[in-house]
C-alpha cells in the first residue's frame, strides 16, 4: 500500500505563502531522527531535509499565495493546498495532518507525530517556506520572524505599513 503523507506550514503567519509538501517513501527508505518539524532545531531540520531530498523519496511542494489567501481566506487555503497536492501524486491512501474534511484525504490530528511520511512532509514544507521567506528583501526581518507576528515584526509594520507579502485579513491589519 502506497501512503502519501501531507503537512502544511505557515498557517499562523501574518505574511508569506501557505506551504505544504506531500511525501511518498519507497520500500527501502530509512532515516533516523525523523519527527515533526516543530520538534527539531533549524539545524536538525536542514540536515534531515538534505537527507530527504537526496534520497529516493517522491515529494512535491505546493504554495498558496498571499494574494489567494487575501482573496479566499486561510481556511479555504488550508483545504485547497491538500487538494492540489493530492492531484500531483498517486497513492493508495492520503494522510494529512490536522482535522480537515477533504474528499479522498484522511485527516489525522497529530499525524506529524505519528506517520513518518507526514513527518517528512512537515520538514520539507518548513525548510522550503523558511528558505523562501529568508530570500525576501529584509525590511521586515523575514530571516528572523519568517512571517510570524513577532513583536519586532509588528513594530516594523507600524513603521512601514504592510507590504505585498502580508496577509491583510489578519488582525494587525483590520
Amino acid at each position: 500500500m502506497t501512503i502519501c503523507g501531507m503537512d502544511e506550514v505557515g498557517r499562523g503567519c501574518i505574511a508569506g505563502p501557505l506551504t505544504a509538501a506531500a511525501v511518498i517513501f519507497n520500500s527501502q527508505f530509512s532515516i533516523y531522527n525523523l519527527r515533526d518539524s516543530k520538534k527539531l532545531t533549524a539545524k536538525q531540520r536542514e540536515k534531515i531535509y538534505s537527507e530527504l531530498v537526496n534520497s529516493k523519496i517522491i515529494f512535491v511542494v505546493e504554495f498558496i499565495s498571499v494574494e489567494e489567501i487575501n482573496q479566499f481566506g486561510i481556511g479555504w487555503a488550508n483545504k485547497e493546498i491538500f487538494v492540489r497536492l493530492k492531484q500531483k501524486l498517486n497513492a493508495d491512501i492520503y494522510i494529512a495532518d490536522g482535522n480537515l474534511k477533504i474528499d479522498g484525504i484522511k485527516s489525522l490530528i497529530k499525524a506529524d507525530n505519528l506517520i513518518p511520511e507526514v513527518m517528512a512532509a512537515s520538514i520539507i514544507a518548513k525548510v522550503t517556506r523558511d528558505k523562501y521567506m529568508c530570500s525576501l528583501e529584509n525590511k521586515y526581518l523575514w530571516k528572523t520572524n519568517k512571517g510570524y507576528a513577532t513583536r519586532k515584526h509588528l513594530e516594523l509594520i507600524r513603521v512601514f505599513g504592510p507590504d505585498k507579502h502580508h496577509r491583510l485579513r489578519y488582525r494587525p491589519f483590520i
